[in-house]
């Protein structure tokens, strides 16, 4: 039976949940298993290396917040936005990672997540671009992988572009703490250490205000005409 418009953006629900899932679960695992490599067991020990879904599940992170950017939009009848959320940090013994490898490791594991985002976002656009589009004569499980690769591109990208950005308690400003660490700019660390418990509002406001226009749309649209082109 031809698949109807209707029935394709019905598709895009569980393809956006199982993208999200994969993309924020694996820059979770990510963090915890370059951590291991210098030494850190702490994630392993707490099972948090884990590909069960189930322990990485964060509340707020991973469905409240996919609610609100993109879910939302499209039952109030709007065009849906963009899928962002996040997992359960994976906890990890920083002090163990820089005793073995120093402020570099440390950055390392800050990058790891989104050295894994920006992987999955480039093998993805490669995948799709040795697709055809779908039509409505296309069978279900073609239509099926086809949104599921777009999506895991699209929130692939997002999540590396949302990470970069040195917002208090994410990873990239977790990157410029170690840096200047290790060039002894204590101020600098010092500033996002107390800003950290601040870093959900900086989300929030980025969110719903037009500074995610060039802060978040601008680089979004950069890096996939970078990838589809």
């Amino acid at each position: 039976m031809p698949m109807t418009m209707s029935s394709i953006n019905l598709l895009e629900i569980p393809a956006a949940i199982i993208a999200l899932l994969i993309a924020i679960i694996g820059h979770e695992i990510m963090h915890g298993w370059v951590a291991y490599k210098y030494g850190d067991t702490t994630a392993k020990s707490q099972g948090r290396l884990s590909i069960n879904p189930i322990i990485h599940i964060d509340p707020f992170g991973s469905i409240l917040v996919p609610l609100m950017t993109y879910f939302v939009p499209m039952l109030l009848g709007a065009e849906s936005g963009f899928l962002f959320g996040w997992a359960k940090p994976v906890p990890i013994n920083t002090h163990t990672v820089i005793r073995n490898g120093g402020y570099n490791a440390a950055m390392q594991v800050s990058l790891a997540g989104i050295a894994y985002n920006i992987f999955l976002a480039t093998l993805s656009s490669i995948v799709l671009l040795s697709m055809a589009q779908p039509s409505e004569a296309n069978s279900l499980a073609y239509i099926f992988g086809y949104i599921f690769i777009l999506k895991l591109l699209l929130i692939n990208v997002v999540l590396a572009v949302f990470n970069l950005l040195p917002i208090p308690g994410f990873d990239g400003a977790h990157f410029i703490s170690y840096l200047s660490l290790k060039y002894r700019i204590h101020a600098v660390a010092e500033f996002f250490a107390k800003a950290e418990p601040y870093g959900m509002i900086v989300i929030i406001i980025i969110l719903v205000t037009p500074l995610k226009i060039p802060l978040v749309i601008w680089p979004i649209q950069a890096v996939l005409n970078l990838l589809l082109n």
